[in-house]
């Protein structure tokens, strides 16, 4: 069993920063595979980023790509986001989530943090 609660999120205006971080409860934290899903209003929760079990492999979605930074710290059981260049269409309930590997879809991960919203204003 794994509980995750993420944290940093909040209003920022667009071109800011923000540091999503995502605290797990397992002493199995590093060998899991972490995610971070986003999820807007009347719409579908969407892979953002991931990150392989050691940190050294990240993956992104295609709009985040340049802006965002997925990392961990295994010694902290903590998965952070690092989000740069904020746009208003970023606005959203930011998850976390892990999986026993890398995965895209978020029907394969099996936990799940609580969600932290992020509003970008223009």
């Amino acid at each position: 069993q794994v509980q995750l609660v993420e944290s940093g999120g909040g209003l920022v205006q667009a071109g800011g920063s923000l540091r999503l971080s995502c605290a797990a409860s397992a002493r199995t934290f590093s060998s899991y595979a972490m995610g971070w899903f986003r999820q807007a209003p009347g719409k579908e929760r969407d892979f953002v980023a991931a990150v392989s079990w050691s940190g050294s492999n990240t993956y992104y979605e295609d709009s985040v790509k340049g802006r965002f930074t997925i990392s961990r710290d295994n010694a902290k059981n903590t998965v952070y986001l690092q989000m740069n260049s904020l746009k208003p269409e970023d606005t959203a309930v930011y998850y976390c989530a892990a999986a026993t590997g890398v995965r895209f879809a978020s029907h394969d991960y099996a936990y799940w943090g609580q969600g932290t919203q992020v509003t970008v204003s223009s």
